[in-house]
């Protein structure tokens, strides 16, 4: 798959994260189950994670012996969207607040993307 539409995918993602963390959260129907916010936090950046893995390992095929490049590079991309997404949180909206806990919980789902691009590196090689 060519390294733009990897690109693009990894930005569309990026921007429905975006998205979905900064929208006023009165918009969105109650679920009425335990800690399903730190869920949903690891999940998007599992995600997250992923896909700018896959444009990475696009990017820098060639470029470096091994892919811990692209892991590095997208875990703590991922770590600084998450932080920066929390402090917006707290800056631009009122119904939404900063909480050290959902970057835990990005972190969290950041470092399961990584082990599951080295696990299934092999599928991930053949994208």
């Amino acid at each position: 798959m060519p390294k733009q539409l990897l690109l693009i995918w990894a930005i569309i993602c990026s921007g429905i994260i975006t998205y979905f963390c900064l929208t006023d959260s009165s918009n969105i129907p109650a679920i009425n189950f335990p800690s399903i916010d730190k869920i949903v936090h690891f999940c998007f950046h599992f995600g997250f994670t992923i896909s700018w893995i896959l444009f990475f390992k696009k990017e820098l095929k060639g470029k470096a012996p091994d892919d811990y490049k692209a892991y590095l590079i997208s875990f703590i991309f991922s770590v600084f969207f998450g932080i920066t997404i929390e402090i917006l949180q707290s800056v631009l909206t009122v119904t939404r607040a900063s909480d050290v806990t959902d970057v835990l919980a990005n972190a969290l789902g950041a470092i399961f993307g990584i082990f599951a691009a080295i696990v299934f590196k092999k599928q991930i090689d053949k994208i």
